[in-house]
């Protein structure tokens, strides 16, 4: 599913290899992996990369796949540097795992980050992996090397097991200065394995890989090669729960997150950088979708309220979109009020505030506890209107003389001396009809 997801040609016939290393983390001394011949190759991730700020660019990237192969994980070294030990986990060890290996085509932090976080969206989409890299279940290694434009690639060094986005961009990134630095001193790099101290911010050698490490390859003798079909070449009468069907696979491929992207940017009108968010931040297109089916607010409305007001409001506290105090029924009840205009958008800040409380009142509680609704008697917005000029005869003055600020400024007045529950709009004509008679 992740080949055909990743546009890669599947190989019907896919070998295992045995690689010997010695390392403490792999007890049987090799692994078995796909050197040879792997499940899927030649495939290509698509990503896109948000550039300058208001209004940003959005840049579309392609990263070549050279192949995707299964492979046994190794356990988990756990290095003590207080007591100077090693300790290892093997809970993982000889567990089957996929590993993606992408071509050099990525030229800063920036880019790979965005890449990894595509592929952790497929990913989740197909159900291969819940891809949550701080728990493991998504390991980055980054082969990182610099050269002069027209010049052969230079010589790599390899950052292990990065286990966030943020780590993967600040890593690469340093290791690509370091070896600016390095070679412009007239240095050598070295290809050698490197860590990523997140602490301080930079890569620490591990162990040299000796030049070209000699893994000895060999077939793996336990395994016979792994055969897929497609329709065409399904044996007659095979038992469809004993094969793999490659078109099969491809049918029940579920909708992939570039598609999820376009169909918001269609239905809804919103701009492609915010599509982007909805789906990178776990739960919130749910929730966002939620809101829009229960509330009569146009999209647009919704998307900014989501996106800017309640994510900041979960960025404020530290809280995933799984533990916001505010359902979508509450906010799609909230957006409805100040979409009949019974509530002014000041008032509906107020009124999330207090949601966010979380002390089970409802959104229209709330409004008439505080009597937040507003003003709709044109009698008393007219005296209130006409009592604010009484009272500001200088701004009167200023607006006459024909000053574009002061009309705001008795709208503020007016605004202020309801309580912000009268209409800016309501109070804009009230006022320019007593300021001409």
């Amino acid at each position: 599913m992740t080949g055909l997801a990743l546009n890669c040609h599947i190989n019907k016939k896919s070998l295992f290899d045995r690689k010997h290393y010695f390392y403490a983390d792999l007890p049987a001394g090799y692994q078995i992996t796909q050197q040879r011949l792997p499940i899927a190759v030649n495939g290509s991730l698509a990503y896109s990369v948000c550039v300058g700020k208001k209004p940003s660019r959005v840049i579309n990237k392609t990263v070549r796949i050279k192949q995707i192969q299964l492979e046994q994980d190794s356990g988990k070294s756990l290095h003590d540097d207080l007591r100077s030990q090693t300790l290892i986990d093997l809970n993982r060890a000889g567990v089957g795992l996929l590993e993606v290996v992408l071509e050099p085509d990525m030229s800063c932090g920036e880019e790979a980050a965005t890449a990894v976080r595509e592929l952790q969206l497929i990913l989740q989409a197909l159900g291969t992996s819940q891809a949550n890299m701080a728990e493991g279940q998504l390991r980055v290694d980054a082969n990182v090397s610099v050269h002069q434009p027209g010049e052969p690639l230079g010589v790599r060094t390899e950052v292990k097991n990065l286990n966030s986005a943020r780590f993967l961009a600040k890593a690469i990134d340093y290791e690509i200065q370091r070896q600016i630095k390095e070679l412009e001193n007239g240095g050598e790099i070295l290809n050698e394995t490197r860590s990523f101290d997140y602490k301080l911010g930079c890569t620490v050698p591990m162990r040299d890989k000796e030049g070209k490490q000699d893994y000895r390859f060999i077939p793996e003798p336990n395994l016979p090669p792994l055969l897929l079909y497609d329709s065409a070449s399904l044996p007659a009468g095979a038992d469809p729960q004993q094969v793999v069907n490659i078109d099969q696979i491809r049918e029940q491929l579920p909708e992939l997150p570039s598609v999820t992207r376009e169909k918001l940017i269609q239905q809804y009108g919103m701009l492609p950088e915010h599509s982007f968010t909805l789906l990178n931040e776990v739960g919130l297109l749910e929730f966002f979708q939620n809101v829009i089916k229960e509330t009569r607010a146009e999209p647009k409305k919704v998307t900014s309220w989501v996106l800017n007001t309640f994510l900041g409001f979960l960025k404020q506290q530290n809280l995933a979109v799984s533990e916001s105090p505010v359902t979508p029924s509450a906010l799609a009840e909230l957006l409805s009020l100040l979409d009949r205009k019974a509530i002014s958008s000041a008032a509906a800040k107020q009124v999330l505030e207090e949601l966010w409380r979380g002390e089970g009142k409802t959104a229209a509680q709330i409004v008439s506890e505080k009597r937040l609704e507003l003003m709709r008697d044109p009698d008393a917005l007219e005296q209130l209107c006409q009592a604010t000029l009484e009272e500001h005869p200088q701004v009167v003055m200023d607006v006459k003389k024909g000053n574009p600020r002061a009309i705001n400024k008795l709208i503020g007045l007016v605004r202020k001396a309801s309580l912000n529950r009268a209409d800016p709009t309501v109070i804009k004509e009230i006022l320019e009809k007593q300021l001409s008679s």
